[in-house]
């Protein structure tokens, strides 16, 4: 079960990550949700997510290794 007050988050950055999230491509935003999602039950008891551990971690170091390339191809 998610703790709510874990995943807090503020408006301003909701707001951001709305527009960043409508640049993307469709197939860039199912990338996204793979990695971080590994299943969805639905039944009548409501909505289990089941996050994959890495998944975050896997994306943020895969978007670091992307800067840095375009750091080192601006330089």
């Amino acid at each position: 079960m998610l703790n709510a007050g874990a995943w807090a988050v503020s408006p301003p950055a909701l707001a951001a990550f709305d527009s960043f999230w409508a640049e993307l491509f469709p197939a860039e935003q199912a990338r996204i949700v793979q990695l971080l999602i590994e299943r969805v039950d639905i039944g009548t008891e409501g909505l289990k997510l089941r996050l994959r551990d890495r998944g975050l971690a896997h994306m943020v170091a895969e978007v670091g290794m992307i800067a840095g390339k375009s750091r080192k191809a601006a330089a």
